[in-house]
């Protein structure tokens, strides 16, 4: 059945349902959607974890597997299905509808997709997580850009925090729709302002503090077809600390809207209309960027490059050998129109 994410915290009070079901395209609201299950699981003793990615050679016999095995280590445990394109195929609906039958004890399965459109919904397997009993399915909207300076009063109020609406703007403008970005900054001016007030002055002077290389420095010389700026931008942000998990949500989310951008594009929807129904949308100051970004690569092309960062995702998570810094500098180079040889 549905459940309305802003329900989520008050459900996860009352107990556990077997299976949930997190579908959606912004990266920061369907992680902490995620992880406020996995953290009310572990609180109601949830120790053990599998975590399974549903790519096209994906043996669907290990959600049987999982589902009907015993825990080794624990009472209880978490299965998470990562479904990264939405369509699990024939042999998915199978197990999936299979698992619903009859979810075992003493196992939370979590499953993530990205935003599934109508004729997804109305697939069997998509049918049963969303109206079945054993199953609550929570959908994911994004924050529209005219929502997004009273998203961040909110999430500023969470943390006891107050903005005047001057500079509640100034946020909204400076991460132009991205909530991850929007949520780094806030984090920053908490740092930074004087007692629980924030104003104008707060946010110019955290702009004026950022750190020299930046994330969102970075996508702007990538889209710019500047590879080598890029890379000493990403080795600058590797040497501050940086976590590679941010650069490749980041880096997937733009991908994500140029695939879909450049998919439309290919079938005749005019660009500016692609645009507009971007989500979120291409603001007017970045168009010219996203357009010349768009010229380098086909629309399949751009596509696997989104499959890529899939990769080193789970390369930062040590589920893949491979060293996901040099993934980073691969993609960063192959999105600014460089060749990379793959053999060296």
């Amino acid at each position: 059945m549905k459940l309305n994410p802003a329900q989520l915290a008050k459900h996860l009070q009352s107990g556990l349902a077997p299976v949930y079901v997190i579908s959606g395209d912004e990266p920061l609201l369907c992680q902490e959607a995620t992880d406020a299950i996995r953290s009310a699981a572990r609180n109601q003793g949830f120790s053990e974890r599998e975590v399974f990615h549903a790519e096209s050679n994906f043996d669907w016999g290990l959600l049987y597997e999982a589902g009907a095995s015993l825990s080794l280590f624990a009472e209880k445990r978490i299965i998470e299905l990562r479904i990264a394109n939405g369509k699990p195929g024939d042999k998915g609906t199978a197990a999936i509808l299979e698992y619903l039958q009859r979810p075992p004890e003493d196992t939370l399965l979590l499953i993530s997709l990205p935003k599934l459109d109508g004729s997804t919904q109305k697939t069997k397997w998509a049918k049963a997580l969303i109206d079945g009993t054993a199953s609550q399915f929570l959908q994911v909207w994004p924050v529209e850009a005219n929502q997004l300076p009273q998203w961040i009063r909110q999430r500023l109020a969470d943390s006891g925090m107050t903005a005047t609406q001057e500079a509640l703007e100034l946020i909204a403008t400076r991460v132009e729709g991205n909530l991850l970005a929007a949520a780094q900054e806030i984090e920053k001016l908490k740092l930074l302002a004087e007692g629980n007030q924030i104003d104008a002055a707060t946010v110019q002077a955290a702009v004026a503090d950022s750190a020299r290389y930046d994330v969102f420095g970075l996508i702007e010389a990538v889209l710019n077809g500047e590879s080598s700026h890029a890379l000493r931008m990403l080795e600058g942000l590797r040497g501050e600390g940086q976590e590679a998990l941010f650069i490749v949500a980041m880096l997937a989310r733009e991908l994500r809207q140029l695939a879909s951008i450049a998919q439309q594009y290919s079938q005749g929807v005019p660009l500016e209309k692609a645009f507009s129904s971007a989500r979120p949308p291409i603001w007017d100051k970045r168009r010219p960027l996203v357009s010349k970004a768009l010229q380098r690569h086909t629309a399949a092309r751009w596509q696997q490059l989104l499959i890529d960062t899939q990769r080193i995702d789970a390369q930062v998570k040590g589920q893949e050998p491979g060293d996901p810094w040099t993934s980073l500098a691969r993609l960063v180079l192959t999105i600014s129109g460089v060749r990379i040889n793959l053999g060296t």
